[in-house]
């Protein structure tokens, strides 16, 4: 697991929100450590210690507390689609779901923390600047 409840709890309450000491908070960071571990310091150069990598898991940590399971949806690439037409509704597939990581959830911030990381991990970018 990557930090604690207690570091958590005081990261959360710096913005803004509060969160319990309970299971469900130990089990959220669980979840989120679970998370970073998997998609962003795997493959990388990056460990638990790196910089950012606690803030980042416990952004994650806070989504999991509001929307348990948040980060572990199962996608298919059918579920990755726009609204293209209103009458007879009809819906695109966007991008390429065969790629590695097309479905999983993303969230920005956490990307721009764990930027050092991405250069490996899952989805394999460059460790250079990378247009978004």
């Amino acid at each position: 697991m990557i930090g604690t409840v207690t570091a958590l709890i005081a990261y959360a309450a710096a913005r803004g929100t509060v969160i319990a000491d309970d299971a469900a908070t130990l089990q959220a960071l669980v979840r989120a450590s679970d998370y970073i571990q998997f998609t962003y310091l795997d493959g990388s150069g990056c460990t638990a210690e790196s910089p950012n990598v606690a803030s980042a898991t416990y952004e994650a940590a806070m989504a999991e507390v509001v929307t348990p399971f948040f980060w572990t949806k199962t996608f298919t690439p059918a579920d990755q689609k726009v609204l293209v037409g209103v009458g007879d509704i009809k819906w695109q597939v966007t991008g390429d779901a065969t790629a590695g990581g097309a479905s999983i959830p993303r969230s920005t911030k956490i990307e721009t923390m764990l930027r050092q990381c991405i250069g490996g991990g899952l989805y394999g970018y460059s460790t250079g600047p990378r247009l978004v």
